[in-house]
This record gives C-alpha cells, structure tokens and sequence, in this order.
C-alpha cells in the first residue's frame, strides 16, 4: 500500500480557485474521508490525486515520491466513481477483467485476480450475469472490482452510495468497511453524507470553500470542533446554536448571558474573550437533559414533532429565538405540537464561538474518548 504527502496543493479554474493551500497527509492503510458540502472543493481534491485534473501549485507525494507530472496509470491509484460505467454488452467477469486486459496482463493471471476478488466482494455466483440483470448495490460491488483487480496502491472513491437507495447504501457502507478490513489498503472516500464520514472513516477531512476546516478522528471532530462550521457539519441533525453575551470570562471558563436573561458558566478556555463580547452557544439535540438534571432550563414550544419510533425529534420555538432549537428526546414520550416543552443544559455539554467563528477550546474530556 502507500502513504500519500499534499503540500500547499492548490487548484484553480482560470482565475477561480477551487482547493486553496491544502496540506494533508494520509498514512499507509489508513481510510480517510473528504466531507464537505457540494462545491467545497473534495471531488476536485480526490482528481488532483487521481491525476485527472492538473495541479495548479503544490506537490503531491504518493510514497515520497512525486508524482504530479505522472498521468494517472502510473500513479498506482485505483478510482470507483460516483457512476457505475458498466459495459452492458459484458459479464460481470469481463467489465472486472477489461482493465487488465488493456494492460495486456497474462490471461491465467487476469483470471486468478477475477476469482480472488470476486469471493472477496461475493461476486462468485454473478460472474456469468450482465450489469442489467444485477441490483444496484451488485452493480457498486463488480465497479469496486474492477478496481481491486488492478491492485492499486490506493483507492479512491468519488460518492460511490449516492445513487442507491437507503437500505442498500447502509448494506454497501458496511461491505466497504470490511473490505478495508480486510485489504489494510489506503483508501480516500469522498462523501457529503456526514454519516458516511463518521461511520467508516480512521480520519476525516473537513472541507469548506476550497480550505481545510478540521482534520482528526471521527470522534475527536464530533466532541471538540474547532470552529462553527465543524460543529454544525458534524452531527445530524446539527447542532443548535443560540447567541449569547460573555459576561466574564478567564482560562477556565465564560460565563455568558442566555436568552432570557439567565447566566451559565461554560467550561472553556475564555482566555482573549472581553466583557460583553457577542458570542454563539452550542449544544447538540441530543445533549439536553432533563430539567431537573439542569443547570439551565430552557423553555419553549412544540412547534413540530417527528416520531422516528426509538426517538423524537422536536422542533421549539421560543421568544426572542429566531431559529428553532432542535432535540432528542425518548420515542416513548407522548408530545404534541403547541404545548409547553422544558428542556435541560448542562454546561459541560456546550460550546462556544466566537464571531469569526473559532471555537474556545474545552476542557471537558469524554471518557468514552480518551479513556
């Protein structure tokens, strides 16, 4: 497999530039994911990898070794489009095996990596059948193999689940999961699906207008986001943030003013943070408590309730609140759109922003994360 090196890698259209500065790297058998939303730049970024777009400036590295003048057969990259690209005409054992026959491999070896791959990805029993007798998420599985019998050194995939169905992409997600089990290969996934980020990816890769907003693990991105953009990325449904005033504020904390008036004490490094400085609170659906639970309680009204059976998602409004604040709460509670809702928070649980958008960094640890 490879490790890949991005310095200052840059790509633009013209005078439009489209990825600004990226530097990343991506060690040996680690699956990383692009996550972003459309027009942030990680499609482009994932082709500047696969040499089908030239790069504008910077230098990209696969192994040490650079490779930005290469053209893409040998950069030992294997690449699964967003497209299945099946030829109709062929079985499933010849569109696996086209590539390398353009490659002019030896016939006995094409027909050992079609074999190998095809248990691997539980193709065996298909190898006669053509693309249109076979389901879409098949279709997806014979598009990996093509990939595979090439024994690329890293493998690329541009949305490869966005055109299947529910069911199907949480069966594909699973099967590209232990396939890098299995493999330990390098794998760079591109996705706007945060769910499909935050369930397959070893490192995630936060995009936004081109620039890197975060790197780190799934986990880490989820419990301490550097900026706003990330916290309201990661996560589904987002995270709520309300506006907020600091009221004082030292490098164990800030204390700010709520809606309403009342005062709560987050446990955040408010070093360079004034006095009646404009700030953003931040706390997930799924982090409000019970108000008893509470050290602040806030009050609000059931504007639409969404019954998902194991949960609800309610949607409050609240005077003085021009958003909705979104929650979590238990399947089996009985709510009903108008009526009065309380909901808990607890300090630990929240963020903070500040204008420009950077987070201040906590100091709670999850144990479930670092212990």
């Amino acid at each position: 497999m490879a490790s890949l090196t991005l310095r200052n890698i840059c790509k633009s259209y013209g005078d439009i530039p489209i990825t600004r500065g990226i530097d990343l790297d991506i060690a040996d058998g680690e699956f990383v994911v692009f996550v972003g939303p459309s027009g942030c730049g990680k499609s482009t970024l994932l082709r500047l990898i696969a040499g089908l777009e030239d790069i504008t400036d910077g230098e990209l590295l696969i192994d040490g070794e650079r490779v930005n003048e290469l053209p893409p057969m040998d950069r030992s990259v294997g690449m699964v489009f967003q497209s299945y690209a099946l030829y109709p005409h062929m079985d499933v054992a010849e569109n696996m095996a086209f590539g390398l026959k353009l490659a002019k491999v030896a016939k006995a070896d094409i027909n050992q990596r079609v074999e190998a791959v095809a248990k691997v990805l539980q193709l065996d029993p298909l190898l006669s059948r053509k693309p249109k007798d076979l389901s879409g998420g098949q279709r997806q599985r014979v598009a990996i193999g093509r990939t595979l019998v090439r024994e690329p050194k890293v493998f690329l995939f541009d949305e490869p689940l966005s055109n299947l169905d529910a069911y199907l992409r949480v069966q594909m997600r699973i099967e590209i999961s232990r396939l890098h089990q299995r493999l330990k290969a390098t794998m760079i996934y591109v996705t706007h699906d945060q769910v499909e980020a935050m369930t397959l990816a070893d490192k995630i890769v936060v995009l936004n207008a081109g620039r890197i907003a975060q790197v780190g693990p799934p986990l880490e991105l989820y419990h301490y986001p550097q900026n706003q953009f990330v916290a309201g990325f990661i996560g589904s449904p987002q995270m709520n943030f309300l506006p907020v005033r600091a009221l004082c504020a030292d490098a164990s904390g800030v204390e700010v003013e709520l809606p309403g008036g009342s005062a709560l004490r987050v446990p955040v490094d408010g070093s360079g943070v004034s006095e009646g400085e404009r700030l953003t609170l931040g706390i997930r659906p799924e982090h409000f408590v019970e108000p008893g639970q509470a050290e602040f309680v806030l009050h609000g009204e059931v504007a639409v309730a969404e019954r998902l059976g194991d949960h609800n998602l309610l949607y409050l409004t609240q005077e003085g609140l021009e958003a909705m604040v979104t929650l979590r709460c238990d399947g089996n509670r009985r709510v009903a759109v108008g009526q009065p809702y309380a909901a808990g928070l607890m300090a630990e649980k929240c963020h903070l922003f500040r204008a420009e958008g950077q987070a201040c960094s906590r100091h709670y640890r999850e144990p479930a994360l670092f212990g």
